[in-house]
């Protein structure tokens, strides 16, 4: 039964851009009506018509803990009865910093925002202003939020939508945005070639999670902190999906790979909203009040948002362990959609990298955009709706990932695996 989400659904159009304030929300790329959530707790997401879940979506990637992990919640509450924000420093501010800077030795100095969009926004306009360059290169399907500039061959919900990119973003602005390839060294080195001494940096999702996931090739990380030094660009990891996820000194100590700057999302707010940008101490000193380069925000850094990020960080932090419980139940789901694949010879595949994966519905491998967007979504909204009348969450699109929490028991993942089983065998493929 979903009345009262039908029933809300229906109001929310009435005063909400389509019915939502993120458009992924609106299962556009699904059909049907989303399911308005009215609780949350450890693996398990609960609706407004009673209908429980096991959720794999994790709020997008921050409820690595489990929704309402305790020991989060009781920080919130104590900060919220402390006052809800100053406007003022505070002493959680330098904790944060002091924390990333130890769990990401890259990250020298940072400064608290937001969001994620809001972090990778200021990433780069340091970077502008230390090199002194406009143009930046990104990647197809790489999605770096909803700033001006980068809204360009962005992936996430705008792969799916009916304006590919985005209207309202001046020509004269996004033209200093040169796209490449993921994956694709060649694509890069002519950019580089044909804009010589005008790129002020590469920004890139060190493990593209917005086409779906797709991991970087051996050499293509390394490549660009090769080719941006030699041509005096900045090389920016955007780690709001990836960062303290992949472990706890994300994609860049993954990969052995360090970038300048670097972004982080909600994760590091245990879910609450904030983001951070930071990297090496003489680029960050381009920030104000230090530098010329602007950024403000009254919230940025809020009392509430660095209790619940500092509480969830720790628990990653004395318990690395949960990072290999993590990949080896993300690798179980792996595994049954690759038996799938090779045993039964269905045109499915998946990609892991630690507890990230996405399953796509295609023949061959997904290694870029262009790879990703030959998937069936078709396909994948039949999977979709048989996961969630199975009582399983997933994201409303092909082109997002699956997100584990350590709340996620064996016994999740097997009704998991079940469910996945039985959707090919009731579709006969």
């Amino acid at each position: 039964m979903t009345t009262k989400s039908e029933a809300l659904f229906e109001r929310a159009k009435k005063h909400i851009p389509g019915g939502v304030n993120s458009p992924v929300r609106a299962f556009g790329s699904v059909g049907g009506t989303p399911r308005f959530i009215e609780s949350a707790k450890g693996a398990r997401i609960r609706d407004v018509d009673g209908n429980e879940y096991i959720d794999y979506v994790c709020s997008w990637g921050p409820a690595i803990l489990g929704h309402s992990h305790p020991e989060v919640i009781e920080a919130v509450k104590k900060a919220c009865e402390q006052g809800l924000t100053y406007g003022a420093p505070t002493e959680r501010e330098v904790e944060m910093a002091e924390l990333l800077s130890k769990l990401v030795p890259a990250m020298e100095v940072s400064r608290l925002v937001s969001s994620g969009t809001e972090a990778v926004m200021s990433a780069l306009r340091v970077a502008r202003g230390f090199t002194g360059r406009d143009k930046i290169i990104k990647f197809k399907g790489n999605y770096h939020g909803h700033s001006d500039g980068l809204l360009v061959k962005a992936g996430s919900a705008a792969l799916t939508t009916a304006v590919p990119d985005s209207a309202g973003v001046p020509v004269d602005y996004s033209k200093h945005t040169l796209v490449a390839s993921y994956n694709d060294k060649g694509s890069v080195e002519a950019l580089f070639e044909a804009n010589r001494g005008q790129i002020a940096a590469v920004v890139v999702e060190p493990v593209a999670a917005n086409m779906g996931v797709v991991a970087p090739k051996d050499d293509f990380l390394p490549f660009l902190r090769k080719i941006t030094k030699e041509e005096g660009a900045l090389l920016i990891f955007d780690e709001v999906i990836t960062g303290f996820r992949l472990g706890l000194g994300g994609a860049s100590e993954f990969y052995q790979v360090t970038p300048d700057l670097l972004t982080f999302g909600k994760i590091i707010g245990g879910g609450m909203p904030v983001g951070a940008y930071g990297g090496k101490r003489e680029i960050m000193d381009m920030v104000s009040p230090v530098g010329p380069v602007y950024q403000a925000g009254t919230l940025s850094g809020n009392p509430i948002a660095t209790a619940a990020g500092l509480t969830t960080l720790r628990i990653l932090k004395n318990d690395p362990s949960i990072y290999d419980r993590l990949a080896n139940k993300a690798k179980r789901l792996e595994d049954t959609v690759r038996s799938l694949k090779e045993d039964e010879g269905y045109n499915i595949t998946c990609n892991r990298v630690g507890s990230l994966l996405s399953i796509f519905f295609c023949e061959k491998e997904v290694t870029d955009y262009d790879s990703a967007l030959s998937c069936d979504t078709k396909k994948y909204t039949d999977y979709f709706w048989h996961m969630i009348k199975s009582g399983i969450y997933v994201a409303p699109s092909q082109f997002e990932a699956m997100f584990l929490s350590d709340a996620h028991t064996e016994k999740d993942v097997d009704d998991t695996i079940a469910a996945i089983k039985e959707f090919f065998v009731s579709k006969q493929q």
